[in-house]
Parts: structure tokens; C-alpha cells; sequence
């Protein structure tokens, strides 16, 4: 009972050292990781631990303690000669199953790393799961999985194929040891030395290790592989962050929040995405980022919180290199609406509460009135207590970004950091979101990263980008009025995407009209005919709306 609390405390430690190191581990090695094999290794890791202290305790010193007594006894009672050929059987045994052991190995690795390979392919195949569906791709991600079982099925023939090998071995060379034995016992017997009950003894101490001999060959096995195992699982923690907390690093003060970029270059996998970047975001101020696709938008969020290291320059919050200050207290002062939002499998008020825990239940409620999404919880089944899912499937994406930006006030940070955080919502909504952040985040640094520039018509300055350098900055306004420059260039292409889509909606609507009153004219002749003289005695021009309507029947009636 002792042993076994000892035991699983030690485990509980080592899993929770290891979990809280995974944590540590820099924003690289959690893109590359596979979360499916990681988390088998996590667990066969944990299961070794505890094979190999009971193997330990409660096997090995036991089944050690009983061969050397036999072999004692043999040697006194009936001499040299059969603790002898005792010693031998026992090193031919040990020594064999230490090496097919060894060699069985190298298979067993394969073997496992096929497994890892099998789980994170289900895993990412069922996460996935709706686009699996969309693309109609089920015998796909079938064919796909048993391409890795079919291998699978491979490297465990061979792994039951060597045990094979290796406890037939056992069995021999145990066997002819037992024989010597008895050849002995029965030549002492007829030359009168000994009596049967010498042999009887010789059978019965040397059948008396057959057992543990057995079980010591099937222990070294399994504390090999569990061996391998651990080290498996405990290389996670020998992996060390490409980002570290500075050895004397101080708590960051926050009392303007004020940013600053100094010249500030950064490469990912031999990329440059920030070449020499200087920007200021003044306190208290409300900025936006903006620019195409790979112009380095987002990467500043992750500079800025220290998920990379930049390769040059510096970041400094009120006159503080982000270098220079703990981890803990930089990511607590800024707040995140990520474009995003990534959900725990739990229920809303737990993932709303996540943004600061401590939180009570009227300042999570109040946060999510301020989110707009009060309502919409309440008019849930289970209102708050309603489970969102795996990644928050169960919601729409709407409301998802919502609860993120409910979070985001719960935790009260001392800058705001929205990257794209109404990307998911509809115009109405939109609206009140950003009408709501203004006021959160009134007098609060916030940093706006956006794509739709007609919801950054409000912030103080705007910083454009390009190729990961600021090429333009100035107010909505003043940047418009360069008619040469690439917001006024990204404005006007918006302006009129959004023109041709206003007006497609507009002749579609003309048309649903159009037919409604044909169908009313057909179902009532009355109608028709009145229809008929209106339009007989008002004259129409090609823009009326008349004309406007026959255009559209007729282009319904061609579609």
C-alpha cells in the first residue's frame, strides 16, 4: 500500500512535469508537433514508469535473491559440478535474451513508431471530420488509414515472429541445461555417490528456476520496451524553447502602453517576414495594421507576445525590451481576439471564465453582455452551462468569436490585440462589436489587425504594410488622400468589390419582384389587366423602374 502510493505520486509528478513543459515549449515545436502520437507517447511514457518500479520492487530482487539460492544449494549438497552446469544455463539464458532482446528492439521502435504514426493520422482524419464530409473523401482517409495498419500489421508479425525466436531459445537452452543435470544426477547414481532422492533434489531446484527464469526473460522484455518508453516520453522534456525567459528577467510595468518597434527584422525557415520594421503606437491610442496576404500582419502579434524571438532590434512596452521581462507578466498584460478562436471542450461559462479565472459569475455575464452574446446563450437549451464541443464545433462561427471577445474583456489587459476579430460576423453584428470594443478598450492601447478597411475608419493611426516593412501610416483620411498609395489602392478595390456585390443583391431582389407580381397577374386576371392599362397609359423610360423589372423577369425567365 506504501509502495503503491509512493509510486503514483511519483508518476503524477513526472506527467504534470512533463504537461507543464509542453506548455513551455515555443510556438515552433507546436506547429510541428502531431498531437496524436504526442499524446500516445504521453501515455505509453506513464504506463512504462509504472511497470518498470513494480518490475523492480516486486520482480528482479526477488527472482535475483532465488537463483542465487538454488544455486548455493545445488553447489553444497551435491557438488561443484552441478552448481556449475547450473551457472551456465543461467549465463547461456540471460546472455541470449539480453541480445535477441537488444535486437528486438530496433523492430519494436518501428513498431511503435508506426502506431504514433496510425493515431495521429485517425485523430487529425476525425478532427477534420467536416471537411472529410464536404469532400465527399470517407474511402479517402480509409484507404489513407490502413495504408498505415497495413503496415502496422508488418512490424507486428515480426515483433511476434522474434518473441517467438526468442522464448524458443530460451526453452532450449533451459532444456539442455536440465538434461546435463540429470545426466549427472543418474551417472552419480550408478557409480553409488548419490541416492534418487539426490536427483529428485536436482530436478526439483532446477525446475524451481524455470519459473522465474521464464519470468525474468519476459521481464527484461517488457522493461526494455518500457525502458524505451520513457525515454520516449521524458526526450519531450529534454527538448528546450527556442524563446526563454531572460535568467534575471523582471515583471513588465505597465502605465502608458506604450509600444515600440526599433528596427525590428525577423525570419521564419529562412523567410524574411520583418526586415528592419520602426513603428510607434502611442498610449492609450487605437491603431490598425494593414496590408495583402503575407505582408507580416499577424506576425507582429507574435513578436509581440513572445512566441518568437526577433532576429534583430527591439521591442520595447513603456521604454521595457520585452526581452528583459518575465514571460508571465508580458502575456498578462495583453489581451487577444484571435481570428481563430480556439474553444475548450467544456462548457461556455467555463470558456468565458478562461479569461481570468478567479473571475465571478456576474463579471463573466457582464462580459458576455458587453460581447453581444449574452442573449444568444440564454436562448441555448443549457444557456450557459451548454457544452461547445470539440474546438467549439457545436457553435456557430459568430458566436464563437464572440465568447473569444468576451474572454478578451474578462481578462482586463492593459493592451488589446484584435486580429481580425469580427472577420466571422455579419454586417449588423459587426457594427455592434466594434461599437462595443471602442468602448472597452476606451483609453486602453489597442492594435487592430484587418483586412476589411471599412472596419479601421476609426482608429487614430494606420500603419501600412508591405513586404514586412511600414511603407505608409496616417489617419483613414489622410491616406485616402494620396490617390497614389496602397491603402487608397486597397480601399478602392474593396469599394468596389463591395459596390458589385450591393448591386448583384439589388437586381436579384428587383427579380424575386418581378416574378412575385407576374404569379400575382396569373392567379388574378383582374390584376392583369389593370396592370395592362397602367402600363399603357404611363409612359416608361429605359431606366423606370418598370423597365428596370421587365429586364429582370426576362433574365430570371433566361436563368
Amino acid at each position: 500500500m506504501i509502495f503503491a502510493k509512493v509510486a503514483q505520486h511519483g508518476i503524477r509528478q513526472i506527467a504534470k512535469d512533463v504537461f507543464m513543459h509542453l506548455h513551455q515549449l515555443d510556438y515552433k515545436f507546436h506547429l510541428e508537433r502531431n498531437t496524436g502520437a504526442l499524446s500516445r507517447a504521453i501515455d505509453r511514457g506513464m504506463r512504462s514508469i509504472s511497470f518498470v518500479l513494480n518490475a523492480l520492487a516486486f520482480n528482479v530482487a526477488p527472482t535475483a535473491l532465488e537463483i542465487g539460492l538454488v544455486t548455493y544449494i545445488l553447489g553444497n549438497q551435491l557438488g561443484w559440478e552441478f552448481s556449475s552446469v547450473s551457472a551456465v544455463t543461467l549465463s547461456a539464458y540471460v546472455a541470449f535474451t539480453v541480445y535477441v532482446t537488444q535486437w528486438r528492439t530496433g523492430i519494436r521502435k518501428h513498431m511503435n513508431m508506426l502506431d504514433n504514426k496510425a493515431s495521429g493520422r485517425a485523430f487529425d482524419s476525425l478532427v477534420n471530420y467536416e471537411a472529410v464530409k464536404f469532400f465527399n473523401n470517407e474511402p479517402l482517409e480509409a484507404r489513407r488509414y490502413d495504408e498505415i495498419l497495413a503496415q502496422l500489421q508488418v512490424a507486428n508479425i515480426k515483433t511476434q515472429s522474434s518473441l517467438a525466436l526468442l522464448n524458443f531459445g530460451q526453452n532450449a537452452i533451459f532444456s539442455t541445461g536440465l538434461t546435463a543435470v540429470m545426466l549427472l544426477a543418474a551417472n552419480g547414481i550408478a557409480s553409488g555417490t548419490m541416492s534418487v532422492g539426490d536427483l529428485v533434489l536436482a530436478n526439483t531446484l532446477l525446475f524451481q528456476l524455470s519459473l522465474p527464469l521464464n519470468f525474468v526473460g519476459s521481464v527484461y522484455r517488457e522493461l526494455r520496451q518500457a525502458l524505451v518508453d520513457m525515454s520516449t516520453m521524458m526526450s519531450l522534456q529534454a527538448v528546450t524553447p527556442n524563446v526563454q525567459q531572460a535568467p534575471h528577467a523582471k515583471p513588465l510595468l505597465v502605465n502608458h502602453a506604450q509600444i515600440e518597434f526599433e528596427d525590428v527584422a525577423f525570419s521564419y525557415n529562412e523567410k524574411r517576414l520583418i526586415k528592419g520594421m520602426s513603428l510607434t503606437i502611442p498610449e492609450g491610442k487605437a491603431v490598425a495594421i494593414v496590408g495583402s496576404s503575407g505582408s507580416g500582419k499577424s506576425t507582429i502579434l507574435r513578436l509581440l507576445y513572445r512566441f518568437y524571438d526577433v532576429g534583430a532590434g527591439r521591442i520595447k512596452i513603456d521604454g521595457q525590451d520585452i526581452k528583459e521581462v518575465t514571460l508571465e507578466s508580458l502575456r498578462e498584460s495583453i489581451g487577444v481576439v484571435p481570428q481563430d478562436c480556439s474553444l475548450f471542450n467544456d462548457t461556455i461559462f467555463y470558456n468565458i471564465q478562461y479569461g481570468r479565472p478567479d473571475a465571478t459569475r456576474e463579471e463573466v455575464l457582464e462580459a458576455a453582455r458587453l460581447a453581444h452574446v449574452h442573449e444568444a446563450i440564454l436562448n441555448m437549451p443549457h444557456g450557459y452551462d451548454t457544452q461547445v464541443g470539440e474546438r467549439g464545433v457545436k457553435l456557430s462561427g459568430g458566436e464563437k468569436q464572440r465568447i473569444a471577445i468576451a474572454r478578451m474583456i474578462l481578462k482586463r489587459p492593459k493592451i488589446v490585440f484584435c486580429d481580425e476579430a469580427t472577420s466571422s460576423l455579419d454586417t449588423e453584428t459587426e457594427r455592434e462589436i466594434l461599437q462595443n470594443l471602442k468602448e472597452v478598450t476606451e483609453g486602453r492601447t489597442t492594435i487592430f489587425i484587418a483586412h476589411r478597411l471599412s472596419t479601421i475608419i476609426h482608429v487614430d493611426q494606420i500603419f501600412v504594410l508591405h513586404q514586412g516593412q511600414v511603407v505608409e501610416q496616417g489617419t483613414h483620411y489622410e491616406l485616402l488622400a494620396r490617390p497614389h498609395s496602397r491603402y487608397a489602392s486597397l480601399w478602392r478595390k474593396q469599394q468596389s468589390s463591395h459596390h458589385k456585390k450591393n448591386t448583384a443583391e439589388e437586381i436579384e431582389e428587383i427579380g424575386v419582384k418581378a416574378v412575385n407580381v407576374e404569379a400575382e397577374e396569373i392567379l388574378d386576371p383582374a390584376i392583369a389587366s389593370s396592370s395592362s392599362a397602367a402600363a399603357a397609359s404611363t409612359p416608361t423610360s429605359p431606366s423606370s423602374p418598370s423597365t428596370a423589372a421587365a429586364t429582370a423577369t426576362t433574365h430570371v425567365h433566361n436563368v
